[in-house]
């Protein structure tokens, strides 16, 4: 059975997106799905950033709709948190998150949904190991971005940030990968299968 070439700019929700109004739908969806999977929280002893369900709906989102929606999602996530929407973790919000201690990982969450947008339009997303090492990039840049603002707001070292901000979380990022690398290529396949029809 031969793989069907895999179309510039493809992405998995690419079917459903197109107008204003759906495009729309699928960006809310994504926002609330990034809510929601942020209330699953779990509390780190000695750091300020909670082990939470949103780095995997930054991957979800960013794989499934592609570069541009992605960005717009992750971005709104931003934005509805800012002016007070209690969708961050433990249903928190405002200006104060922001700048706080877990802000620089909220910050990352656009960026790492925009490079895995990028690269699943590319055919990242296809093969359960090419999924784990994208999931893998995208709560990389997450740390990236999340480590040096925590150690900023919080006033710690590089070392203190690590075993803060990174340490902590390894083994969950390596299960989330594992996760979506079981889910997006197994829509994929039923996609295709439909396709196939």
């Amino acid at each position: 059975m031969t793989a069907l070439p895999v179309p510039a700019h493809d992405y998995l929700l690419r079917p459903w997106s197109g107008t204003w109004v759906r495009d729309a739908l699928l960006v809310s969806g994504a926002v609330v799905l990034t809510a929601v999977l942020a209330q699953v929280s779990i509390p780190v002893p000695g750091s300020p950033v909670p082990v939470t369900g949103q780095t995997l709906a930054v991957m979800l989102v960013g794989t499934t709709m592609g570069m541009r929606r992605g960005t717009a999602a992750m971005g709104l996530y931003l934005l509805v948190g800012l002016v007070g929407l209690p969708v961050y973790s433990d249903g928190t919000a405002g200006l104060q998150v922001l700048l706080g201690a877990t802000g620089g990982y909220l910050v990352g969450f656009v960026l790492a949904a925009a490079v895995m947008g990028w690269a699943a339009e590319r055919g990242w997303d296809r093969t359960p190991l090419r999924t784990l090492l994208l999931g893998l990039v995208g709560q990389g840049l997450i740390f990236g971005v999340g480590v040096p603002w925590l150690a900023f707001a919080a006033g710690l070292d590089f070392a203190g940030a690590m075993s803060a901000g990174v340490t902590p979380f390894l083994v969950g990022g390596v299960i989330k990968g594992l996760v979506a690398a079981a889910l997006l290529p197994a829509a994929w396949r039923l996609v295709r299968g439909k396709q196939r029809r």
